[in-house]
């Protein structure tokens, strides 16, 4: 009969590869290849939602990377953290180095030395609850983690929550997924603090229609004067130059949090990569 400790280790330390099944490693070198191999992309879903920020992606998701991300969320196999956090990390890097090169997304009115924060959008309660686990805190963690490794200061986040009760979303069409999400996120209370301390980069395991990140962007740019007062309270406090540092004040969507937000994920659609739309 097996044993409580077996079960454990099945569960935590999975006897064949998360992406192809080969026997006796959790991620054999092809599907590591596979999920974080390539130079991470910017990626759009065939329909734009209002308000989407820029996105970069590590992979499409299909073949290895969807099994990976599967057996992770849905079958609990946690030690796939470490691959898909360090995917993470790689998409978050390409995005503020693009973002600080071009001008835009969280690399616009940047301060030296400001720290990323990671902020993972929360999965539906029933969902967490049914896993047993938040996959996206977990990853966003461990992204965070790599990025610090690697000399970048990084933190996770976790200030977004859902306000509302939403469906589940597989199933649901594009249109139905706004929908859904319409409304259902905001900011905790004092957390438009916290965003004031550094570059916010909205992180997720998926995007498919860009639903969940593009709602999550609304309820960080819905906080966005109270974390430009917040800012310039600090700076006061610090002796510095206030509110008036580029990109650090003012509302609508040309300043504050809202242009100053990215979004990484591990994986998107792979029409999302189409090469003429980037």
């Amino acid at each position: 009969m097996r044993g409580w400790w077996q079960d454990f280790t099945d569960l935590v330390l999975p006897a064949d590869c998360g992406g192809c099944g080969r026997a006796r490693t959790a991620l054999c070198e092809p599907c590591r290849k596979a999920l974080y191999g390539a130079v991470p992309r910017r990626v759009r879903p065939l329909t734009v939602p209002p308000g989407l920020p820029v996105v970069h992606a590590a992979a499409p998701y299909a073949d290895a990377a969807r099994a990976v991300l599967l057996a992770h969320k849905e079958r609990g196999a946690l030690v796939l953290a470490g691959a898909l956090g360090e995917a993470l990390a790689r998409a978050v890097r390409v995005g503020v180095h693009t973002g600080v090169r071009t001008g835009t997304g969280a690399g616009a009115g940047a301060r030296a030395g400001e720290p990323l924060l990671l902020v993972p959008v929360p999965s539906a309660r029933g969902a967490t609850a049914a896993r047993g686990h938040d996959p996206v805190r977990r990853i966003a963690l461990v992204a965070s983690r790599a990025l610090r490794r690697d000399g970048v200061r990084a933190r996770m986040l976790p200030v977004l929550r859902q306000r509302r009760a939403v469906v589940d979303q597989a199933g649901l069409d594009a249109r139905a997924r706004l929908v859904n999400m319409e409304g259902a996120l905001d900011v905790v209370p004092g957390g438009e603090r916290l965003l004031a301390t550094g570059r916010a980069v909205l992180v997720d395991d998926l995007m498919t229609t860009g639903a969940s990140l593009a709602e999550a962007a609304r309820a960080l740019r819905a906080v966005e004067p109270a974390q430009s007062a917040a800012r310039a309270t600090g700076a006061e406090r610090r002796g510095g130059p206030g509110s008036s540092a580029p990109g650090c004040a003012g509302t609508g969507a040309g300043s504050g949090a809202f242009h100053r937000t990215l979004a990484a994920v591990v994986a998107a659609s792979p029409d999302s990569f189409e090469i003429n739309r980037n």
